[in-house]
């Protein structure tokens, strides 16, 4: 299949667009064999592969070594890599970070949250030096503790409208895409409509132009129950366990 490119991204207003995540070079190798159209090494990975309760330890120095790796197994698909917590805080400092990770992991965009004044100009001098930039706003996972915890965002008139407002205001700044996590079917359907660049749900409906799920919770490679927005295709946790079970046993025969 033909590697997409940011113009061929563009162009995919309501083609559904299908993005999972990805964290180790043997899955993103499967995932390069596929028609899948992009692949988010995401700060989740604090979560399922480091084992951290939150995002917010991730570290620039772990984004950086496992999106070489997924690069390393998917070269043939549009990769965007995640802005870890910390490493934002400044418009000098973000923009040494993102260069870093662009440069070192050889992704196709880098993602950050939020859409607060300084995150905007962020956006405007990164995509003024040739980084492309996905936005991510709704539950945005890196300020959960500020946020109050999780839960959908847009259920009241105005939060509707602060998410319409930052939806807006990240196209303004050059985003070329926004997730929008946990956010109000109807309310992302009208940010959808009401925008040009790319919307891609997770926990947001079906309207939005493209859905990215974590692919540990599609395949349910963990003990604990993935969110409600996410069906589980396998139930691969349990599946290891017994063929690890029996193996032990077998041996011990």
């Amino acid at each position: 299949m033909k590697k997409l490119n940011l113009r061929d991204i563009r162009k995919s207003k309501q083609k559904h667009l299908q993005m999972l995540t990805c964290y180790d070079f043997q899955t993103a190798v499967i995932l390069n064999q596929t028609d899948l159209d992009m692949v988010l090494v995401g700060d989740s990975v604090g979560n399922v592969m480091l084992g951290y309760d939150t995002t917010i330890e991730v570290t620039l120095e772990e984004m950086e070594i496992f999106s070489k790796a997924v690069r390393r197994g998917a070269p043939d698909k549009f990769l965007v890599v995640d802005m870890p917590f910390g490493s934002y805080s400044t418009i000098t400092q973000g923009v040494h970070a993102a260069t870093r990770l662009f440069k070192n992991t050889k992704a196709e965009a880098i993602k950050l949250e939020g859409a607060f004044p300084y995150q905007l100009k962020l956006i405007e001098r990164l995509t003024q030096t040739g980084i492309p930039v996905m936005g991510h706003i709704g539950l945005t996972p890196q300020s959960v503790h500020q946020l109050g915890g999780y839960y959908t965002h847009g259920r009241n008139e105005t939060s509707a409208e602060k998410l319409m407002q930052e939806a807006k205001a990240l196209e303004a700044a050059g985003a070329f895409s926004v997730v929008l996590e946990m956010v109000d079917e109807n309310v992302a359907n009208e940010i959808t409509k009401a925008v040009s660049m790319i919307t891609i749900g997770i926990g947001a409906g079906k309207s939005t132009d493209g859905q990215v799920l974590v692919i540990n919770d599609l395949l349910k490679l963990g003990q604990h129950t993935p969110p409600k927005f996410c069906t589980p295709i396998a139930d691969l946790y349990e599946t290891k366990k017994q063929l690890l079970t029996k193996y032990l046993v077998d041996q011990r025969k």
